[in-house]
């Protein structure tokens, strides 16, 4: 197939990069996806890497540049499936896990910044525009969606069971912290990481459907299990979708960190049903 013309492309950096558009990019892409799958839903390292290598190969012989930012969004694949992803919020999990996170995010950024030079990761929390009147009004509503559904969702399929249950203020503190920083690192990584580098060489929606497969499997792994990715899916959708319009990581975050702060709520009361007794399930 015929490669089309090389075309200017107004990245998030301070100057346009060249990129090569073709429908071939979306081969390797979707390989990555699905190598994510893999890794962190079937948990099978040893197909899952073979599938990475396999993509970023063939990236490799379709454009240099989109073997670059796959191979980046791999080093976050890999980073964080050679580390336990679990709920577990002792002192050495945490650790492990939030070095494996960093590494994750930090590198990628670090590259594109300081070795490419392209700047192509952001993480605008500043951007000097105001939240529309829409945008303000979807938080609360974003409040109302997870008191309807996250209750129903964890406490009768049994899924809560998947975190730990704490009573003392130590254990309370640490779940607390572990769901809001889980929840800004899924948008560090799978939006402004992850989409943005596959928005660089496929069309939006492609490279949202791709992100949304990664941030869906890896919350699996962590414990979203039963029917989560019929919400997930759509919820990491919108948020891509949100981070294009909005161009805002401080509003992307501000939305999960809703959505976590009422599942922070509900499994304190799914482990202690006398506690924050306020919820319909």
């Amino acid at each position: 197939m015929k490669q089309q013309p090389e075309t200017e492309v107004q990245l998030r950096g301070p100057r346009p990069a060249k990129l090569t558009r073709t429908p071939l990019n979306a081969i390797p892409a979707a390989l990555v996806s699905a190598s994510g799958f893999l890794l962190f839903v079937r948990e099978d390292r040893l197909s899952g890497f073979l599938l990475l290598a396999t993509a970023l190969v063939v990236a490799g012989i379709i454009n240099r540049r989109l073997l670059i930012d796959l191979a980046l969004i791999g080093v976050g694949l890999t980073a964080m499936s050679l580390v336990p992803i679990t709920t577990d919020i002792s002192t050495e999990h945490m650790a492990v896990m939030g070095t494996a996170m960093i590494l994750a995010v930090g590198i990628p950024y670090a590259v594109s910044r300081f070795v490419t030079k392209d700047h192509a990761i952001r993480f605008p929390v500043r951007t000097g525009q105001p939240w529309t009147r829409a945008e303000k009004w979807y938080l609360p509503a974003v409040l109302v969606i997870g008191y309807a559904l996250m209750p129903v969702y964890m406490i009768r399929t049994g899924v809560y069971n998947n975190w730990p249950a704490v009573s003392d203020p130590d254990g309370i503190a640490r779940l607390f912290l572990g769901t809001n920083v889980l929840g800004i690192w899924d948008e560090l990584f799978f939006i402004c990481t992850a989409f943005t580098l596959l928005r660089r060489h496929l069309p939006d929606w492609q490279a949202n459907l791709l992100q949304a497969v990664l941030f869906t499997s890896f919350l699996w792994e962590l414990g979203f299990h039963a029917w989560a990715p019929f919400f997930i899916f759509p919820f990491a959708l919108l948020q891509a979708r949100l981070f294009t319009i909005t161009k805002s990581l401080s509003y992307i975050v501000t939305v999960h960190l809703l959505f976590d702060f009422v599942l922070f709520l509900v499994l304190i009361h799914a482990h202690n049903r006398e506690w924050i007794d306020i919820f319909l399930y």
